[in-house]
């Protein structure tokens, strides 16, 4: 199996383009219609009636580790995220668009070109209450952190939890609706019909479909300045504003840690044909938000279903094949993936003059045989952080963000040199935000 080359992406970013400015004499029309540091600028056809508008942004961190009773310290900067998003609609906006691309991966090497493209994806709107996309796009059927924009995080990056369970994008079909419930209150229902490989996996098909849904009670209507999708509410809700939610999903057939990258793990029957567990998630979310306060609370449950009578095979690296199954086949698949439960609490106060003051909480649950009991990698049930934060603007145009986390680690944790330590963990991280 092939995935599809990175070229091939750029011809996604240029069709859509294509189809806001079908005429190239009426596109010679369009002019900028506005542009302010952060929101980027729109260019609006006064012919034709389409809006697009360009936004981008960069992050960079500088990351410090260390470890308790080990000299040993590991140091690092990126560019975290460096991006541009291109959003379009036609003149009655029953008709959107979206691409956008994360250059930053490309400064990882060629291998990882192929994860430029996060969004790409199309969407109808019949009413302004309900719409039906088809692409790529961000999940519905994640965590709520994840649906929170990454140039308004609280802190310097998403929770643990996010990084553990999500599985971030997928491709397929998107529906979402919103219904009122009571005078001011709103529900809004969300769900997805996708692949289940994850994101950028065009031509690969492992496993069965993924399916799922959401349902957001917002009973005190909805938030100001889309703080629905941003941590930190710096549009100071004049009124309490509370979202509560829960969802749930199913990957039929997942050939990964958590439905990331298809085809990373691979079990077969006797006859070669695939034989792949599948993979169900629930999970339970509240969000609150007054006059600059802002309080998230997250809880997740992962499992799976083994076909332990069919999987006689596994398939290395390299695409060898083996019939040893270390502890056993159930036990052995299911230490590969991410399964156990996990809950993230987190609360910030932002101040008038735009200083911020934040602190999180993240625990985990492990499965006794789940990825996350993985020494080097996770094996640190119980994370404690503390940020503080500068915004020059109320748009996010521009940040400044510190954070301290200390992470307890469970006996035979490693460092990243693989050396067992038995204290704490520590990490620094400092990030600095543009956005244009």
């Amino acid at each position: 199996m092939h995935r599809v080359p990175g070229v091939l992406k750029i011809v996604v970013l240029v069709c859509s383009l294509a189809w806001a400015y079908t005429n190239p004499i009426q596109a010679q029309s369009s002019s900028l219609d506005s542009y302010s540091p952060g929101d980027g600028m729109v260019i609006r056809n006064p012919i034709t009636g389409y809006r697009m508008q360009i936004r981008a942004y960069a992050q960079f961190m500088a990351e410090s580790r260390r470890f308790d009773g080990v000299d040993e310290t590991y140091n690092r900067f990126r560019a975290r995220r460096m991006r541009m998003r291109i959003v379009g609609s036609s003149p009655s906006d029953k008709l959107r668009y979206r691409v956008q691309f994360d250059f930053a991966q490309s400064l990882e090497g060629d291998d990882e070109v192929r994860g430029m493209l996060l969004d790409g994806w199309v969407a109808y709107r019949p009413s302004n209450r309900f719409e039906l996309s088809f692409g790529q796009r961000a999940t519905p059927l994640d965590n709520l952190e994840l649906q929170m924009a990454s140039s308004a995080l609280q802190l310097t990056d998403r929770s643990r939890l996010t990084s553990a369970f999500s599985s971030i994008r997928d491709f397929g079909l998107f529906a979402s609706g919103r219904l009122r419930a009571g005078a001011v209150g709103w529900f809004k229902v969300s769900g997805a019909l996708t692949s289940g490989d994850g994101s950028n996996a065009f031509g690969v098909d492992h496993g069965g479909l993924k399916f799922g849904a959401r349902v957001n009670w917002l009973p005190l209507g909805l938030f100001r300045s889309f703080g629905e999708f941003r941590e930190v509410d710096l549009a100071r809700e004049v009124q309490p504003k509370l979202l509560i939610g829960s969802y749930g999903s199913m990957n039929r057939g997942m050939s990964s840690r958590r439905g990331r990258e298809s085809g990373a793990i691979l079990y077969l029957d006797n006859f070669g044909n695939e034989a792949l567990p599948d993979y169900w998630k629930l999970g339970a979310d509240i969000l609150f938000k007054f006059r600059g306060f802002t309080f998230l609370g997250e809880y997740v449950y992962a499992d799976c279903d083994v076909p332990v009578d069919e999987i006689t095979q596994r398939v290395r690296n390299d695409g060898t094949v083996a019939t040893t199954f270390t502890g056993g086949v159930d036990a052995y698949v299911r230490g590969r993936m991410i399964l156990g439960s996990a809950w993230n609490a987190q609360a910030g106060y932002v101040f008038k003059n735009l200083w911020s003051v934040d602190a999180r909480v993240t625990k985990f649950s492990p499965d006794d045989y789940s990825f996350l009991n993985n020494p080097t990698f996770y094996n640190r049930n119980a994370y404690y952080e503390l940020g503080a934060s500068k915004y020059f603007g109320r748009d996010f145009a521009y940040k400044i963000q510190a954070s301290a986390i200390r992470s307890i680690p469970e006996l035979g944790s490693l460092t990243v040199d693989s050396d067992v330590f038995d204290g704490n963990e520590w990490t620094f991280r400092i990030l600095t935000q543009m956005a244009f």
